[in-house]
């Protein structure tokens, strides 16, 4: 108990100092992250094929600094979404899930775009021609089926993990339904953003009419997005709330990335994976749910050794990429 409390002690003291310490005239700050020689590392290393992850539609790397990158890897074909697609981002996010070595991860488009969304050409026999001897039945088969359809993005919001899209070029269609299930989007100058399917006379039905409204926070622009087809351009997207930074080319936003995927991996396992639990229960239920769910979620997580560790780095003034976090 007395080193618990001499480390809180010192933790108020450090946060005194930091954070109502008076700000020197004339200081500015800039939102610009700090690059690091780890996230450097992380952002010009060689890619290595992640054990355990053999897909068709996908190709999975590992980083350093506990960091895969998903990409989706058809860019022969704009990286259109095709069958295979569907079931293994489920099969790949589920295996990230329980990969304790794992603390982010990138999503990307192989080639030019970032996808040109469904593949019409490889599912138009799944979805024009159903099973079923009557509509009953019929109908059944498709709730199934899309049901399916949307674990494929659901999978990845359900994933611990903080998981960071990076677009460059297009994102037609159902990769709106994609990134919009992911934690935090980064883009390029040249990235433009489609709902598409009432050009191909459809609602949208994985995800994008859901989550869309919750991320950009303007019912009005969705209203617009999803009637009209639209593009939306990286501007645009800036302003609105879509993506949080627009950087010049793909290699910028790469890099930019990947260094926030190790800045979010330098930090305590549970801390991090809690946090993303929930906010996201916090966005679908009442202030007062959510208050609950935390103090239940926090009687045991504050029983991690991560809080001394990071408590201890911080009273010595050392960067957490120093301090050895279990896996989780």
């Amino acid at each position: 108990m007395a080193v618990a409390a001499a480390a809180s002690r010192g933790l108020r003291g450090l946060v005194t100092r930091r954070f109502l310490a008076p700000t020197q005239p004339g200081l500015t700050f800039s939102l610009r992250p700090m690059s690091s020689p780890a996230q450097d590392e992380a952002s010009k290393a060689a890619p290595v094929e992640a054990p355990g992850h053999s897909y068709q539609s996908l190709r999975v790397t590992s980083r350093p600094e506990h960091i895969l990158h998903v990409q989706i890897n058809r860019p022969e074909k704009r990286n259109a979404m095709n069958r295979a697609f569907w079931s293994e981002m489920v099969e790949c996010f589920n295996k990230i899930s329980e990969d304790a070595s794992c603390r982010a991860v990138v999503v990307s488009g192989e080639g030019k775009m970032f996808t040109s969304g469904i593949d019409l050409m490889d599912m138009a026999s799944v979805l024009l021609q159903p099973q079923g001897e009557d509509v009953a039945r019929i109908s059944w088969y498709i709730r199934n089926l899309l049901s399916k359809h949307q674990e494929t993005f659901s999978v990845i919001e359900k994933c611990p993990k903080p998981v960071i899209a990076a677009i460059h070029g297009g994102c037609i269609g159902a990769g709106v339904d994609l990134i919009t299930a992911c934690d935090i989007r980064y883009c390029a100058q040249d990235a433009f953003f489609q709902v598409k399917e009432v050009d191909i006379g459809l609602a949208a039905d994985v995800g994008t009419l859901q989550r869309l409204p919750r991320v950009i926070g303007s019912q009005s622009l969705v209203n617009e997005l999803a009637f009209t087809a639209r593009k939306l351009m990286a501007d645009e997207a800036l302003s609105s709330g879509l993506v949080s930074r627009v950087f010049p080319d793909k290699e910028a936003l790469f890099d930019a990335a990947f260094s926030l995927a190790v800045e979010i991996s330098s930090k305590s396992p549970v801390a991090v994976q809690g946090t993303k639990v929930n906010l996201l229960y916090a966005r679908d239920h009442p202030v007062a749910d959510s208050l609950d769910f935390v103090r239940n979620w926090n009687m045991s997580m504050l029983q991690t050794d991560d809080i001394m560790k990071s408590v201890q780095a911080a009273m010595e003034k050392k960067e957490l990429k120093s301090v050895t976090f279990s896996r989780l």
